[in-house]
Parts: C-alpha cells; structure tokens; sequence
C-alpha cells in the first residue's frame, strides 16, 4: 500500500514534516497565499484547456464524435428500413467502414508526416461531409441505393484514418510533455461521453426526422469541427524530411522499423494486439450468447453496452490520476493485467447461468474502465517518446498493427463459435484477453518510474538521421 501514497506531495496535512519546516516567524504554507496563488491554482484546475488552442481542438473533436455516432445509428437504419438490405449487404457494409484503417493506415501515417497536420483534419472534416451530404440529397431525388451508403461509408472512413492519425500526432505541438496524459485524458473522456449520448440522440434524430436528414445533421457537424480547427491560432511549421528523395513505400518501411526497432513501442503494440484478437474473438459473437444463451432482451443487452460506456468515461477521468500516483509503467501493466482478470468473470457466467446478467455487466463495466486507462497512457508514451518527424508514421504502424487485427479477431470468433459452441469461445476469447500483459511483462515499461519519460531515441536506421 505504500504506493498509494505516491504523487500527493502537493497535498500538506497540519503538523507534517513540510509545515514543520517552516521556520520561526514564517507563515507555514497553509497559513498565507502567494501572489499569483489563485492563478496557479486555476491553471491546475483548468489543466490543458487554459490552452486555448488546445481546447478549440478538443471543441473540434467533441462535435465530430457526437455527429460520427449519429452515423453510426442512423446508416445500418437507413439501409435496413428505406433499403430492406439483405444480411450479406449488412457484412459489406460493416467490412467497408473497417477495411481503410488496415489498407490505408501505413499510408496515411507516411503522408501525416510529409504535410502540416492541421489542414489535413480540416481538409478531412469538409470531405466527410460533402460525402454524407450526398445520402440525404440521393433520398431527396429518389436515388438512394445500398452501393451508395457502402460507397459513401468506405470514402468517409479512409478520411477518418488520416484525421485521427493526423490530431494524434498534432497533440505534441499544442500541449506540454506533462500535460499530454490529461489531454489525452480529455479526449477521451468526450469520446467515451459521445459513445453513451451520440447513439440515443441519433436514434431520436432517426426517428423524428429520418436516417437521411440524421446523416446531414452529421455533415453539417464535420463543418463545425472543420470551423473549430480554422480558428487555431498556433503556428505549424511545414514538417522538415530528412531526406526529400525517400520514396512513400520506404518512408512506410521507417514507419514500421521504429516501432519494431523500439522497445516500449514494440511491447505496446503488441499488448494491444492481443488484446485486440482475443476481444474481437469474444465481441463477434458475444451478442448472440447474450440473446440465445442467456435469454437476455433487446433492454439487457442495452443495460450491458450501456455499463460499458460508463465504464469508458471513468476509465477516462482516473487515467490521469492513476498515472501520477504510481507512474506510467505500473499502470500499463496493472491496467493489462486487471482487465484480464476482470474478463474471467464471463466465463464465470457460462458456469453460473441464474447470475449471468450481473456478472456480464460487470465485467463489461471494469474491463472497459482499464481499456480506457491504458490507451489513454499507453497513446500518451508513444506520443511523449517519439521525435515528432516519424509521430505519423508511428500512429499509423501502430493504428495498422492493432486495428488490423480486429477483423482476424472477429472472423476467428465466428469460425469458433460454429466449431465449439458459443460459451466456449468466449472463455477462448477470455483467456486470450488475460495474456495481454505478456508482451508489457517482458518489455522496458514496468521499469518506467515517472509519469512521462524523456523522449526514448528511436535506431538511426528507423528515424531517418
């Protein structure tokens, strides 16, 4: 327990060593106020938003993700309700919006590099919302097709992959190295909220309104993150290439080798990675255990993502915290290892039916708590430790790596489940979530002391010097 108490020197009990040491006829510290006290005071308190330009892209990225879980909601009603798409159109559907995060990632994190970041998100929001324009315009004439939303869901997506990884790798030019964990934090924290409000109001917009002019109210949200992101004032400086010449494939090859080439990146993405297999393994199919095994209704199975996303926003709130009580590295590993022992509690499920809703929705409400504490942390490091010319590049490996392993997650759950049943694959995927510290275990991070380190040097091969 005794590093519980790491972290709180700013916190000063009377009677402490530190009000003892103020000598005869000094005001003790809690006995006065500085000047500029209440300043200092303030800024703790605002944190990273005293930066404005910081928080006009927090502004920028709020609105976006609200608008993007209207998507999410109103285009599978759209092409169910108005369309009557069939189950194989459904998949397309689904595959097209995963698909550019592993075919364009590598791709996108070389470009990210070559150009400011700032104008590629802008550029990004004003195209995704011309392309979501044009589904309630097509309603409009009465030329709304299923290969329209595929189209539209595919071209939108890949302008995703070059907006996250492009304010990824902008982050590090608007905060300090201290502040990065709670911007992060911020961030995330909007996300985890948009994930709980964004599909309940896009389902009343859906209702009230229609999925087509659902889908404009998430076009016209873009143009307000693009409007947010115009107005930040801080300089970027055109990003300076080692080496001009570099031909797209072996700048991609850098992007690649520094990840592998490092250390803690390498142990991240892998972590992650396993997490990612065994998740998707166990998310392909846990909706339908939850349904056919369990006898769960549409209400419970709803009261069970619902826990998730609170979960995601606490997870979101205590990263910071966590992170300057024990340090980055005990939290990567602690965060891996309890959200691996949290998902025992599914297979827990499996054995003790009578108790399956309880059990579900904890493990849905705990594991997602230490998802959100690790990514928070884990995007934080790599942000902290990576020379802002390869930041890009690095995003996009990583973005590659670990979102491409989702589909071969998911496809193997579905194989699975066919093969040895439904709970049983879940207590394959279970375990296999347990296993995602390994790669942390083995790796530099438990040694990580601080709350951030100083930037980690990546090979002369990977970084291009």
């Amino acid at each position: 327990m005794e590093s519980m108490t790491e972290g709180h020197g700013a916190v000063t009990p009377p009677g402490s060593p530190v009000s003892a040491l103020a000598g005869p006829g000094q005001s003790s510290p809690r006995s006065r106020l500085e000047p500029g006290t209440f300043r200092k005071r303030a800024d703790r308190a605002l944190g990273a938003t005293r930066n404005g330009d910081f928080a006009r892209l927090w502004a920028a990225e709020a609105t976006s993700a609200v608008g993007s879980q209207f998507t999410a909601v109103a285009l599978p009603l759209l092409a169910a309700l108005s369309l009557g798409a069939s189950p194989l159109a459904f998949g397309i559907l689904a595959a097209a919006a995963g698909l550019p995060h592993l075919i364009f990632g590598l791709v996108a994190g070389a470009w990210v590099d070559r150009l400011r970041r700032r104008p590629v998100m802008i550029a990004a929001d004003i195209a995704r919302a011309v392309l979501l324009a044009t589904i309630p315009v097509a309603a409009w004439l009465g030329a709304l097709r299923i290969e329209l939303l595929i189209a539209v869901a595919f071209l939108s997506e890949i302008f995703t992959v070059f907006f996250d990884i492009a304010y990824l790798s902008y982050i590090p030019s608007l905060v300090s190295r201290d502040d990065l964990v709670e911007a992060n934090s911020r961030l995330e924290a909007t996300a985890s909220s948009a994930q709980v409000i964004g599909p309940a109001l896009g389902g009343t917009l859906v209702r009230f309104l229609g999925a087509p002019m659902a889908l404009l109210v998430d076009a016209l949200s873009y143009i307000v993150s693009a409007g947010f992101l115009w107005r930040i004032g801080a300089g970027e400086a055109r990003p300076v290439r080692t080496d001009a010449a570099m031909s797209l494939r072996a700048e991609i090859v850098q992007g690649l080798r520094a990840v592998w080439q490092s250390p803690v990146l390498r142990g991240l993405a892998l972590s992650s990675t396993v997490m990612n297999l065994a998740g998707f393994l166990f998310l392909s199919i846990y909706v339908l255990y939850m349904t056919r095994d369990l006898g769960l209704g549409a209400e419970a199975v709803g009261l069970v993502f619902a826990a998730g996303g609170a979960g995601a926003l606490l997870g979101s709130v205590t990263a910071g915290p966590a992170r300057s009580h024990w340090g980055v590295g005990r939290v990567l590993l602690g965060a891996q290892i309890l959200f691996g022992l949290f998902g025992m509690l599914v297979p827990l499920a499996v054995l003790f039916p009578s108790a399956a809703l309880p059990l579900v929705v904890a493990a849905e409400f705990l594991q997602w708590v230490m998802v959100i504490v690790f990514s928070v942390n884990a995007v934080s490091l790599r942000q902290a430790i990576t020379p802002g010319r390869m930041l890009g590049r690095v995003n996009g490996t990583m973005r590659f790596i670990v979102w491409g392993s989702r589909p071969v997650g998911s496809l193997a759950g579905g194989f699975l489940g066919s093969l040895i049943g439904l709970p049983m694959t879940l207590v394959v995927g279970a375990f296999g979530m347990l296993l995602a510290f390994v790669p942390l275990l083995v790796s530099p991070i438990p040694g990580l002391q601080g709350v951030i380190p100083e930037e980690i040097p990546h090979p002369s091969s990977a970084a291009g010097a």
